[in-house]
């Protein structure tokens, strides 16, 4: 009988062993060490489990069987009360991970400027996002709401999931560039008769010159990056608004 192939993992010293599947095909498997921290690391009575994985596993995955491995509750990966984070960078659950990187398990982060993003049907409210972001360190408050204008009303769709983790990438990206307060963006789903609101943004930062650039970042980026759509419709005509297809992002 041929010897199975084995391969040996130099950064962690372990052997990559195939397994047999049940239709009798091998899927190798390589030792992976998964980072725990806070309440996760506490309940489990360890600061990092070690599990083995296939080649070509998700992320998702990841999650389950590292949560399993260390005692808790595997559907907390699915309830999105934990990410995984891959070489330093929050990933989604369909992420690829692939052996040598490192690994981390996270859970929700304390502390932070405070952060509203909203996807919603019902009329938007600007004094209530104000409120939203004044705080006691904030020297300035900038508002942006975008009405609709010219036509008796814009009716708005949106890839609702999507849309909000995109504003929300959105919004982490102005937290670290722009060292704001606070951050509250509502964009508003359905039909929006003329003057009424259909986004309002909201921020705050201790000085005004981040606070005047990084709302106007917001709504450049949000235009340009958020699946959401508009249909004209005015007195009887309809029309969807032509936009551009969003960049996609550069790998390596």
């Amino acid at each position: 009988m041929a010897e199975r192939r084995r391969q040996f993992n130099r950064r962690s010293g372990q052997v990559a062993e195939p397994v047999a599947t049940k239709r009798g095909r091998e899927v190798e498997r390589f030792t992976a060490e998964v980072l725990l921290f806070a309440w996760i690391a506490e309940l489990a009575d360890a600061r990092s489990v070690a599990i083995q994985l296939p080649h070509g596993v998700r992320a998702s995955t990841v999650i389950a069987r590292a949560l399993k491995h260390a005692g808790l509750d595997e559907t907390l990966g699915a309830s999105d009360s934990v990410r995984l984070a891959v070489n330093r960078e929050y990933v989604g659950p369909g992420h690829i991970v692939k052996e040598f990187d490192e690994l981390a398990l996270i859970p929700p982060i304390s502390g932070g400027a405070p952060v509203h993003v909203r996807i919603c049907s019902e009329p938007l409210d600007l004094q209530m996002l104000h409120d939203m972001v004044v705080t006691d360190g904030s020297g300035a408050v900038v508002t942006f709401t975008g009405t609709t204008r010219d036509v008796d009303l814009l009716h708005y769709e949106a890839y609702e999931v999507m849309a909000v983790q995109r504003i929300e990438r959105i919004v982490d990206d102005l937290l670290e560039n722009y060292r704001l307060e606070a951050v509250a963006i509502e964009h508003r789903v359905g039909d929006v008769p003329r003057s009424h609101p259909s986004v309002i943004v909201a921020v705050s930062a201790r000085h005004r010159p981040a606070a005047f650039t990084a709302a106007r970042e917001a709504i450049d980026r949000i235009k340009a990056e958020v699946p959401i759509w508009k249909l004209e419709v005015d007195s009887g005509y309809r029309s969807w608004v032509r936009g551009v297809l969003p960049e996609l992002r550069r790998s390596g």
